[in-house]
């Protein structure tokens, strides 16, 4: 299969080495010139669950679209804010069967790719896989991890199921969901809770998790998540949701992670993902009527962290 990764940042330098492995066609767009140099000049670098391995993937610059490949799937891993550019820029590749595979963190980012492919192009999901970027062509890849997947149109069942099925042949162990916005929200928690306090307080999942006030604090989020999903029809227990969040904890899956919004706001002093993750829940229960403090207070802080270190 020909696969365009689009943001080929720590979790799609992850998808498209598991891909390449799998002995797929993968082509790598990205919009970090230092990174996409690195890796045309030296291949992408990786420490894979502790060996070192070097992986000759071609890449293209965000901004410089100028080698021809028809994708079959296009895997978004941009940052929510960049997704409408992202699209933009890789519309030349994309043709009338390119499917489209979204996996970014955050919610309504159908609503972006519906301008550019039809709704039966477009399948949603998430992705419990972990990665890290150490530098410019370099990253850490380590633990296991799943993808969830559902088709946006109805009566395309059928190819969400092959997609997954493909996916999971280069060991990205991915299945079909029938309530994938269940998902979404489920995971959207996880994200809502460990991205901006592991941020904040500057700590990877298992430190936070072993603090006394962790398990309140990540509940009075939850229980956020859960209102707003419940306007939308979709039902999310809290106590079972915490649980979920809790199983990030050990340091035997992946309790030593920091998340991806710590790499970008404390390691890279780089603008966040907060207003698509616990924003995202402060503007819908604004439309709801229904009162979301602890995401509003969270997203300001994430905001003010921002402006103290002028991130970019």
């Amino acid at each position: 299969m020909k696969i365009l990764i689009a943001g080929a940042g720590a979790m799609g330098s992850r998808f498209g080495l598991m891909l390449h492995q799998g002995g797929n066609d993968v082509m790598l767009v990205d919009g970090w010139q230092e990174h996409v140099d690195q890796i045309k000049e030296h291949g992408l670098q990786a420490d894979y669950n502790g060996e070192d391995v070097v992986v000759d993937l071609p890449i293209m610059a965000q901004s410089n679209i100028d080698q021809p490949f028809a994708a079959d799937l296009v895997i978004l891993f941009t940052k929510a804010m960049q997704l409408e550019g992202m699209m933009q820029a890789i519309r030349p590749l994309i043709h009338e069967k390119t499917n489209i595979l979204c996996l970014l963190n955050g919610i309504g980012h159908e609503d972006t790719i519906e301008k550019y492919v039809p709704l039966e192009q477009i399948f949603i999901g998430n992705t419990m896989w972990t990665a890290g970027l150490v530098g410019p062509g370099k990253v850490k890849l380590f633990g296991d991890g799943s993808i969830e997947l559902q088709n946006l149109a109805p009566g395309h069942e059928t190819n969400a199921k092959e997609l997954a099925a493909a996916l999971s042949e280069s060991g990205l162990n991915a299945k079909y969901s029938e309530n994938i916005h269940y998902s979404i929200y489920r995971k959207a928690c996880v994200n809502g809770t460990m991205n901006g306090l592991c941020t904040l307080l500057d700590v990877n999942m298992h430190n936070f998790g072993m603090t006394s006030p962790a398990r309140d604090i990540v509940t009075a989020i939850v229980a956020e998540f859960s209102a707003v999903a419940a306007a939308e029809n979709v039902q999310l227990d809290v106590a079972e949701t915490v649980g979920y969040v809790e199983q990030c904890y050990p340091t035997e899956k992946i309790g030593l992670h920091y998340p991806s919004m710590h790499q970008d706001l404390i390691k890279d002093h780089r603008l966040t993902e907060i207003d698509y993750i616990n924003g995202a829940i402060v503007r819908k229960g604004e439309k709801y009527g229904i009162a979301t403090p602890y995401c509003r207070f969270l997203t300001q802080l994430i905001h003010t962290k921002e402006e103290l270190l002028d991130a970019k």
